[in-house]
């Protein structure tokens, strides 16, 4: 069965920076491919996740959080399009946190922050491992979707944009 890798706090702001098409090309033995520049892989090669989470790890240059879920997870998310109607406004951008764990008690939904109109990130529901939410740019002051979600539903998490997700999607449905 197919997993996808996403590591948690890697190449932002210049700090724990790494290559990953090259990171990929040294997995090509498991069948990498990298989907963007945060640490995100599709894998398709069979492989327990333990056994990928060292293999990765020791090819990194820093100590890193691997973030593991089943490719199917992602599949089925994405095919219930789970942002539907919310994507109206030209300002809003979908993302999805991927939950190093499950929540064990949802806060009430959804989560403004800041919690009026002028909201920049809005969470708007948890699926499985999978927080959704919307991040739109309001003043100088930017309140990213990562931070929200782990501050509120107490887990660590890492974000994507949903084109992200799409894009890891598309690589796994053209097997």
């Amino acid at each position: 069965m197919a997993s996808v890798v996403f590591l948690r706090g890697a190449n932002v702001g210049g700090h724990r920076t790494f290559q990953p098409a090259l990171l990929a090309k040294e997995l090509a033995a498991l069948d990498v491919v990298n989907v963007g520049a945060a640490g995100t892989f599709v894998v398709r090669g069979k492989v327990g996740d333990a056994a990928l989470r060292a293999e990765m790890a020791r090819r990194l240059p820093f100590d890193a959080e691997f973030i593991i879920c089943p490719a199917r997870d992602l599949v089925k998310l994405a095919r219930a399009e789970p942002f539907g109607a919310n994507l109206s406004e030209t300002n809003v951008r979908p993302y999805v946190s991927v939950l190093a764990k499950s929540v064990q008690t949802l806060p009430r939904l959804p989560i403004r922050r800041p919690d009026n109109d002028e909201w920049q990130v809005k969470v708007l529901g948890v699926v499985g491992r999978f927080a959704l939410s919307l991040h739109r740019r309001l003043g100088r002051a930017l309140v990213y979707p990562n931070e929200v979600v782990e501050k509120r539903l107490g887990v660590s998490a890492t974000t994507r944009n949903w084109n992200t997700i799409s894009a890891i999607c598309a690589i796994l449905t053209a097997q």
